[in-house]
C-alpha cells in the first residue's frame, strides 16, 4: 500500500477514528482476478475492465489491487471515478479508501461537473462531504473564466472554491491575481481577503477586502481600494465600480490625483463617471491642493467636481480641464487667501475664476469685486482681474485704511507680490501720508477716469491720475470720519481663511501627540523593621509675606517692580 494515502493515518496514535463503511463491490466484467496473501496481507488483483462500487460511487480503471480486509482499493491506468452521475474524476493512479470514503488522484488528474473543469496533478476527495482538496498546482475553467493556483479546495455541494497561494483568475475582459480567493462556480463571484489587483482594459483596480462579479463586472471593494487609470488615480476606504456603466463610488478617505499636473482632491464620498469623465467630491469639507514648484495651493468647498479634458468626436464640442467648487469657497496659498461662494478653476489657462462675493486678501490687502480671475503663469500669480464694483483696501504700519475704487481693476504681479494696479473707470482713491512710517502727516483724497499705482515690497510708491483728475491733501487736524472712508467700503479680516482652516481633517498634518509610555511595575521590596531614630528639632522657618517671589536654594532673591502698562494703538472704527 502507498504510504501517501488517505488512510495513511487511519488506526495510528492521535489518527482520526476510522468508521466502517459499506463494502467496496465488485462489479461483474472484469477479465482475470487473481487472489493471494502477499506480506501477510490479503489482496485481490484485477485485470481488465475492471469496475467497483459503494453506495453512490463508481470506480473504473484498467487494474486493480482490492485490499479486502480494509476495505481499500488501489488503481492503475485509465482511473475514473463517478459519483451521482454529475462529478466525474479521471487520472492516472487511485486510491479509495472505502471505510472512511477518501480518494486520492494522481497523474494528469481532471475533475469535472456541470459548471466547471480543474486540472491538476493531485487531488483529494472526500465523498461523504463531496470536497475536493489539491496542493500541487491546478487550472479550473468554466465557460467564461479561467482560474490558476498553487493551491484550492472545492465544495460540490455549494459550488464555491477556495484558492490560495498564485491566484491569477481571467475574465474576458480582465485578470484579477492575488494570493488568497474564494470563488462561487454558480453566480460567478470572487471573493478576496488580502492584497487584488484586477487589470481590465479601462484600467486597474486594487483592494485588500471585497469581491468580483465576473458576469455584471461590477466590484465591490472594502479596504483600500484604488482605480488606476492612465490619467487618474481614485481610491477609499470603500469603492463599488460598475466596469459596464464606467461608474464608480468611493466613501470613507476618498483620493482623488490627477497624474500630469500633481492635483489631489480629498473629501469623504466622491462619485466617478468614467464615461463622462467627471469626478464629484463632497461630505467632509473635500480640499483640493495643487502644487507647483515650491507653492502649493490649497482649495475648499462643499463641492467639488473635477472634470477631465476630452477632446472633439463626431457632433460632441471639446471637453476642458476644469474644476468646479460650491459653495463656502475657501483659498490658500502663502500669502494670498480668499473665499467666494462658487469658484471655477480652468486647469488648461490656468485661470481661478470668483463668484458670488469674492474677496482676495494679498498681505495686508483686500480686494473685493462682484466677480475676479485669478491668472496664473508657470505657477505663479500673473494678474488679478476685477469686475464691477472693484475695491481694494491695505492698511499702512499706523492702521490707517488706504482705499481704491472703481468699476474695473486689473493687479499684477512680480514673485508673487502686487507691483501695478490700473482702475479702469470712475476711479478713487484715499491715501494717507507718513512720517517715517511713525506718524501720519495727512491724507491724500483724489478722483479721476483713470488710475495707475506702482507698488514695492508690497507698499504703494506713487499713483499717477490719467484722466480729469480731482486731488486734495487734507492735514490731520482737518480729518473727519465721513472723509475716511470711500462709499463701499467694508473690512473683512475676520474671513480671512487660515491654513489649518483650509485644510482642515483631510490634509490634517498636524503632528499626532506622542503615546506615553507605560510605567513600569516597581519591584516589591523586603520590609525590614529599623530601629527608632531619636527626633532632631529643625529651625522654624517664617513664612514669607504675600507677594513675594520665593528664591530657589543658594541662588539669590530676585526683586519684582510694579507692571507697567503700555498704552495700545489702534486703528478707527
Amino acid at each position: 500500500m502507498p504510504k501517501n494515502t488517505p488512510a495513511a493515518a487511519a488506526g495510528q496514535p492521535g489518527g482520526p477514528p476510522v468508521v466502517k463503511g459499506s463494502r467496496i463491490e465488485l462489479l461483474p466484467g472484469t477479465r482475470e482476478l487473481v487472489g493471494g496473501v502477499f506480506n501477510g496481507v490479503k489482496i485481490r488483483k484485477l485485470l481488465g475492465n475492471v469496475s467497483f462500487r459503494q453506495d453512490d460511487a463508481f470506480l473504473y480503471c484498467d487494474s486493480a489491487y482490492q485490499y479486502l480486509e480494509r476495505n481499500e482499493v488501489e488503481a492503475f491506468s485509465n482511473v475514473r471515478m463517478v459519483q451521482n452521475d454529475t462529478m466525474t474524476i479521471t487520472g492516472d493512479h487511485g486510491f479509495y479508501d472505502g471505510d472512511r470514503r477518501l480518494a486520492r488522484m494522481t497523474g494528469n488528474v481532471v475533475m469535472r461537473d456541470p459548471r466547471m473543469t480543474l486540472t491538476t496533478p493531485t487531488l483529494d476527495y472526500d465523498l461523504t462531504n463531496k470536497t475536493a482538496t489539491y496542493n500541487s498546482g491546478g487550472h479550473l475553467t468554466d465557460p467564461q473564466n479561467t482560474l490558476d493556483s498553487q493551491q484550492g479546495f472545492y465544495d460540490t455541494n455549494s459550488k464555491v472554491f477556495v484558492f490560495k497561494k498564485n491566484v491569477h483568475l481571467v475574465t474576458p475582459d480582465s485578470e484579477l491575481n492575488n494570493d488568497t480567493l474564494r470563488y462561487n462556480t454558480i453566480t460567478k463571484i470572487a471573493y478576496f481577503n488580502g492584497p487584488t489587483r484586477i487589470k481590465g482594459k479601462q484600467g486597474n483596480l486594487y483592494a485588500e477586502v471585497g469581491n468580483y462579479n465576473t458576469i455584471t463586472r461590477v466590484s465591490d471593494f472594502q479596504k483600500n481600494a484604488k482605480i488606476d487609470t492612465k490619467d487618474y488615480l481614485l481610491g477609499g476606504d470603500k469603492l463599488v465600480y460598475d466596469e459596464l456603466k464606467l461608474y464608480g463610488l468611493a466613501t470613507g478617505h476618498v483620493n482623488l490625483v490627477s497624474k500630469k499636473d500633481n492635483i489631489t482632491l480629498r473629501g469623504d464620498v466622491g462619485r466617478y463617471w468614467r464615461g463622462l469623465g467627471r469626478t464629484k467630491l463632497y461630505g467632509g469639507r473635500p480640499v483640493v491642493r495643487n502644487i507647483t514648484d515650491k507653492d502649493t495651493l490649497y482649495l475648499a468647498a462643499d463641492t467639488l467636481l473635477s472634470v477631465e479634458a476630452r477632446p472633439a468626436l463626431k457632433k460632441a464640442v471639446a471637453q476642458r480641464e476644469v474644476l468646479y467648487a460650491w459653495p463656502k469657497v475657501q483659498i490658500f496659498r502663502g500669502n494670498l487667501q480668499g473665499r467666494c461662494d462658487s469658484l471655477t478653476y480652468d486647469r488648461q489657462d490656468s485661470i481661478i475664476y470668483l463668484n458670488r462675493d469674492p474677496v482676495l486678501w494679498q498681505a495686508k490687502n483686500q480686494l473685493t469685486a462682484d466677480s475676479m480671475e485669478l491668472r496664473q503663469k508657470r505657477g505663479k500669480v500673473d494678474q488679478m482681474r476685477l469686475y464691477a464694483n472693484s475695491f481694494i483696501v491695505g492698511q499702512d504700519t499706523l492702521l490707517n485704511f488706504n482705499q481704491v475704487k472703481g468699476r474695473n481693476m486689473v493687479a499684477y504681479f512680480r514673485d508673487n507680490r502686487i507691483a501695478r494696479v490700473d482702475v479702469l473707470g470712475n476711479a478713487e482713491s484715499i491715501y494717507y501720508a507718513l512720517d517715517n512710517d511713525t506718524a501720519t502727516t495727512g491724507m491724500n483724497k483724489a478722483v479721476s477716469a483713470n488710475m495707475v499705482m506702482r507698488f514695492a515690497e508690497n507698499k504703494l510708491k506713487t499713483i499717477s491720475f490719467l484722466t480729469n483728475p480731482d486731488a486734495s491733501f487734507i492735514p490731520p487736524h482737518e480729518l473727519k470720519a465721513p472723509d475716511q472712508r470711500l462709499k463701499g467700503y467694508t473690512w473683512r479680516p475676520t474671513e480671512r481663511p487660515t491654513r489649518r482652516t483650509v485644510l482642515g481633517k483631510q490634509f490634517d498634518d498636524r503632528p499626532k501627540p506622542k503615546a506615553k509610555p507605560k510605567a513600569k511595575p516597581k519591584p516589591t521590596k523586603k520590609t525590614t523593621k529599623k530601629k527608632p531614630t531619636p527626633a532632631v528639632k529643625k529651625p522654624v522657618k517664617t513664612p514669607p509675606k504675600p507677594g513675594t517671589p520665593l528664591a530657589k536654594p543658594g541662588t539669590p532673591a530676585v526683586k519684582t517692580s510694579p507692571p507697567v502698562k503700555i498704552p495700545v494703538r489702534t486703528g478707527p472704527k
